[in-house]
């Protein structure tokens, strides 16, 4: 049996549109999708939604074509739809999963096709596996069944659903938007122009929250910047939110699983702080004592506010299927990834950017503070503080094996900081003996190294983070290129972070390794 040409990372299947993202791989993925659900369940449905971006409604006709010649009942989505959405109707009307057209926080040039199962979280890597090897045999077979004519389905085979109006609903049950309205706190609302439109701001509306919105409109090139929710990507809302003296600036990526949050100085917050106070926010408001959950990339701020209410948190892979699984079984009462994803207890086992924006606009209403100063307050708190930071590395597929390999080698110091325990949940993670760690891992959604760092102040992450990029300055040598993807012969030295060597400089303790 041949390769699959289409491989699911952390969160669906992406690629480049007329590259890796074609019609004909479209159809390869959901013939296969078909064959798989058709294995688990009888007489399945399916709904199909996707986001505003460039061709969206072509690939989501293909995709019901696909299906309906499969023999699935399809519903599909009014209009472009949020990913949390999605995952709600999932649970509403029990389907037997779904497929949206979204490449998320990916630049314009990319589309993507996210999978919903059943249990509406994402599809566990055992399902996209399945899925991989029956694409291999399609194409070892020569392909799909012949494309029917266009416009060969019955009329009227095709139900045509609303999202907006029940999910909405349910967040209305899960939010107190009393607080935020008698507050008298104000908001700007960018969607990025993504499918959040209508969702966010529709619900600030409906509740009476003062607010104004911008990026409403739909625009496949999502203004040349992409729709992420980075600090760099989300600078006209930081300067809007300045301006218009508003309490908070709240946005949602491509698909609405996201978050992005400024505050009310125009300062981008990190995900990662928005998940350790609220976590502590809802557990404090609503009165839960249960734990938390984290990605292995996520702050450990979040742990030491476990700690404090009492409670442990859980760690998993990156992927916010794993921290899905806890949702389901009623284990925390928030998961969340520093890529700047969450989910509450008793709500959607899927990453919700809008739910996350509603609860941040929920805590700054009733704490009456900006959200740096609860930061500060919460590092009082917890006896210490945490400045986590994220890298993304750019190399070449030779330099992210070599990284990946070099990152495997045990370690007992790097640096001078004596290491506590190796983790390789994943990626390869340095937890050191004074709470400061660093990981490095292959994005699953994009084609890069990404390396996190997490320390006292911000001073001394963005050193860890230079040690691991450049290669120890300590000691008599020192390297040329950088130690993460540098080949030997390329090396002047053996004395690098990531590799089997040690600097005269390190220190030795015993390692032990976190499974």
């Amino acid at each position: 049996m041949g390769a699959s040409p289409i491989k699911f990372g952390t969160s669906g299947w992406r690629g480049l549109i007329a590259d890796d993202f074609t019609f004909a791989n479209v159809r390869l993925a959901v013939a296969a999708i078909s064959g798989h659900v058709k294995s688990r369940a009888k007489d399945p449905v399916v709904l199909v939604a996707s986001d505003p971006r460039f061709y969206s409604e072509e690939f989501t006709r293909l995709a019901v074509e696909v299906l309906q010649e499969n023999g699935i009942r399809v519903l599909q989505a009014d209009t472009f739809a949020p990913t949390p959405a999605v995952a709600y109707e999932i649970l509403r009307r029990k389907l037997a999963g779904a497929i949206n057209f979204t490449a998320s926080h990916n630049p314009a040039q990319y589309h993507g096709l996210k999978l919903s199962s059943s249990d509406a979280g994402p599809a566990l890597p055992e399902v996209t596996k399945d899925i991989e090897a029956r694409v291999a045999k399609l194409v070892a077979d020569g392909g799909p069944a012949p494309r029917k004519k266009a416009g060969s389905a019955p009329p009227g085979s095709v139900e045509t659903v609303s999202l907006a109006e029940p999910f909405l609903k349910r967040l209305g049950e899960l939010v107190r938007f009393d607080v935020i309205k008698n507050s008298g706190a104000k908001f700007v609302v960018d969607p990025r122009h993504g499918s959040g439109v209508g969702y966010l701001d529709r619900i600030l509306s409906e509740h009476g929250v003062n607010f104004t919105a911008i990026h409403t409109n739909r625009d496949v090139l999502f203004d040349g910047v992409g729709p992420d929710v980075s600090e760099e990507v989300l600078a006209a809302l930081s300067r809007e939110a300045r301006e218009k003296r508003a309490t908070a600036g709240l946005a949602t990526d491509g698909d609405a699983d996201r978050f992005g949050i400024i505050d009310s100085d125009g300062t981008w917050i990190s995900p990662n702080h928005i998940l350790a106070l609220l976590y502590d926010y809802i557990c404090e408001t609503r009165g839960w004592s249960l734990a938390a959950a984290r990605s292995v990339a996520t702050t450990h701020m979040l742990d030491a506010v476990a700690q404090k209410r009492g409670q442990k948190a859980y760690q998993t892979p990156v992927g916010f299927k794993y921290i899905g699984q806890l949702i389901r079984e009623d284990k925390i009462a928030l998961g969340g990834e520093e890529s700047a994803g969450l989910s509450i207890r008793g709500h959607v086992p899927e990453k919700d950017g809008i739910l996350a924006c509603l609860l941040v606009a929920e805590m700054t209403a009733a704490r009456g503070v900006p959200i740096r100063e609860q930061i500060k307050q919460m590092f009082r708190k917890v006896g210490r503080e945490f400045w986590p930071l994220r890298q993304n590395l750019h190399l070449t597929v030779e330099e992210k094996a070599r990284a990946v390999r070099k990152a495997a080698t045990d370690a007992s110091a790097i640096s001078g900081r004596k290491v506590a325990s190796i983790d390789r949940t994943d990626g390869t993670k340095f937890v050191f003996d004074d709470g400061s760690w660093m990981l490095c891992r292959l994005s699953g959604t994009e084609p890069l190294l990404r390396l996190y760092t997490e320390a006292e102040n911000e001073a001394a992450s963005a050193r860890l983070a230079r040690e691991a990029a450049d290669g120890c300055s300590k000691g008599r040598n020192s390297c040329r290129t950088s130690s993460i993807f540098a080949s030997s012969s390329e090396r002047t030295d053996k004395h690098c972070l990531f590799c089997s060597w040690r600097c005269s400089s390190f220190t030795t303790s015993s390692a032990s390794t976190v499974s």
